[in-house]
């Protein structure tokens, strides 16, 4: 059908329904074209804590991002923000090549893109009445140079969830009806409504927790203290605390610990050693410490975890292709406050 909004009928195209893949042994994704100038992106990462973009097609393109798994950090202006679970950002898109970065070594979620070059001005010529105009969207989330966070709600579950499972005979055109719901979704958003000034984190913030995290994970035969830490990082204890938390949404101790027991479940996976002899491996002498250590983490004991891993470490699976608005008031949040 053609729409009679649209200046250019010519992009009023059927989608040719492109896909392009970046998988690797940590995971990757695929990506999508829905509709001309419209992409969906499905991430999928573990075990590493980044993933290479390409460089942007055009110099107008509003990225959507939703974070289903893990942890997400995006650069932005001269801060950085971050997804968690159940977490919508809208923010325009970087005219460079770089890189995701995922603080946990875990991510799974999905990335929207809208090229206002190569999209249609009106999306009623993919369905009647959807009167959505991308180029709106754009200035109106994009125009002032911010990031928004729109943290998780319902209405966002009820979009994302259906599109990380979708039965194969129907996914290219399911996606299809999907990006439509997502458009007008976010037409009846009003980015002006409970926007709370925050603070995202500093370059120099994000290289600090980055330096304490790397040193963590070579060092986790020991028990190092935040005072030791501090004085290693020439910081104060406060400081290294908060810069932490902001890029890892959880504490030093936390972290530690996590990795620790998800390391030493790849260990049950991989390896015939002792669970004593992992346990030595972590800093913990004492069998019964650690295995419940292991248990509030990964939520079986170690034995079982073996037992059920069959001592080979779960694939990786990709998927072949990876609510109407009702509440105009939803809460936006800048970025800058999603950091802690």
């Amino acid at each position: 059908m053609e729409c009679s909004a649209c200046q250019n009928k010519g992009r009023c195209n059927v989608c040719r329904g492109e896909v392009s893949s970046f998988v690797s042994a940590s995971g990757g994704g695929r990506r999508y074209e829905v509709f001309p100038g419209i992409t969906l992106t499905y991430y999928e990462v573990h075990d590493r804590q980044d993933c290479r973009l390409g460089k942007a097609a055009s110099q107008k393109v509003l990225e959507i991002h939703h974070c289903l798994e893990g942890r997400m950090e995006r650069e932005f202006g001269k801060g950085f923000f971050y997804l968690t679970p159940g977490d919508l950002a809208l923010n325009r898109g970087e005219l460079r090549e770089g890189t995701l970065f995922f603080p946990l070594g875990h991510y799974r979620g999905i990335t929207v893109e809208i090229d206002l070059l190569h999209t249609p001005e009106c999306l009623e010529c993919f369905l009647e009445d959807v009167n959505v105009f991308p180029e709106h969207l754009f200035e109106k989330f994009c125009g002032g140079g911010q990031t928004f966070v729109l943290r998780a709600k319902p209405a966002l579950e009820h979009i994302f969830s259906e599109l990380y499972g979708v039965a194969p005979a129907i996914q290219k055109g399911y996606f299809k009806v999907k990006m439509l719901e997502l458009m007008l979704f976010l037409s009846c958003l009003d980015p002006s409504q409970d926007l709370t000034p925050g603070r995202c984190c500093t370059r120099a913030q994000v290289l600090l927790a980055r330096q304490v995290g790397s040193y963590l994970t070579q060092h986790m035969d020991s028990k190092i203290p935040i005072d030791t830490l501090a004085k290693k990082f020439q910081t104060s204890p406060t400081a290294l605390k908060t810069s932490f938390k902001g890029v890892y949404g959880i504490s030093v101790y936390a972290y530690i610990r996590a990795q620790k027991m998800q390391s030493a479940a790849r260990d049950l996976c991989r390896t015939n050693a002792s669970v004593l002899e992992i346990a030595g491996r972590y800093g913990y002498d004492n069998a019964s410490k650690f295995a419940k250590a292991f248990k509030d983490t990964m939520g079986v004991s170690p034995s079982d975890y073996r037992s059920k891993s069959g001592q080979t470490p779960p694939a990786v699976a990709l998927p072949e292709w990876p609510s109407p608005c009702s509440d105009g008031q939803d809460a936006l949040r800048t970025a800058s406050e999603a950091a802690f």
